[in-house]
């Protein structure tokens, strides 16, 4: 599957409609996130069922802000809404596809109680 471009008006609805969703917050500018990107792709055409997104921080401030992004790349993975993952930095093609096989594996109910269970701040 190719990537997407997410942008802030479509991010809540690529979380709450899909199961997985991989995102990529990079910069035009930025070399490792260059450097990432053919990474990113290829890691994407093997999982068809995982939404793989790109948030571009120059256009998406609003987005960047809200997760407070302050070193790109930063990758997060959400599955069923919850964020599993979030580390900047780049990854090699096989630490990604270990990364993706985790978050398949969790199991979400226990996830999803064990937040439940989390005191309310």
């Amino acid at each position: 599957m190719a990537t997407m471009e997410m942008t802030a008006q479509d991010f809540e609805d690529t979380i709450t409609t899909n199961d997985i969703v991989v995102i990529d917050f990079w910069a035009p500018w930025c070399g490792p996130c260059r450097s990432f990107a053919p990474i990113f792709e290829k890691v994407s055409d093997n999982h068809t069922d995982i939404v793989f997104a790109k948030v571009n921080t120059e256009e998406e401030h609003e987005l960047a802000g809200h997760f407070q992004i302050r070193s790109i790349p930063t990758l997060m993975i959400f599955r069923e809404q919850v964020i599993l993952f979030a580390e900047a930095g780049m990854l090699s093609e096989p630490q990604l596809e270990q990364v993706i096989a985790k978050v398949r594996e969790l199991d979400m109910a226990k996830v999803h109680a064990d937040i439940a269970a989390q005191p309310q701040q």
